[in-house]
């Protein structure tokens, strides 16, 4: 098992939407055998620049404990899912 860092921008929605789409990365990482150790929201936020004709986003930080399968798959599932406007998952080596 190991750390990661799990940071995405969800695309702005009213606050049940952007809710389900939090959750349902939340229990992708569970269902696949990992823990969500913290998870930090940002609230939404001004990008820098425009993402996908948006100007604003919901910025979700998640510490996460999984294997690197896990983190795969969830990278996978953003990769294809609309309401995502970016994404990155970093290897946190502290320990």
């Amino acid at each position: 098992m190991r750390k990661y860092e799990v940071i995405f921008i969800v695309k702005p929605m009213e606050e049940e939407a952007t809710n389900a789409v939090i959750s349902k990365f939340t229990k992708l990482i569970t269902e696949n055998g990992g823990t969500i150790d913290k998870e930090d929201r940002w609230g939404k936020k001004r990008l820098a620049y425009e993402i996908k004709d948006c100007t604003e986003g919901f910025y979700e930080l998640l510490y996460v404990t999984c294997e690197p399968s896990c983190v795969a798959e969830c990278d996978r599932v953003m990769k294809i899912n609309d309401s995502i406007l970016k994404h990155m998952i970093v290897k946190n080596d502290e320990e």
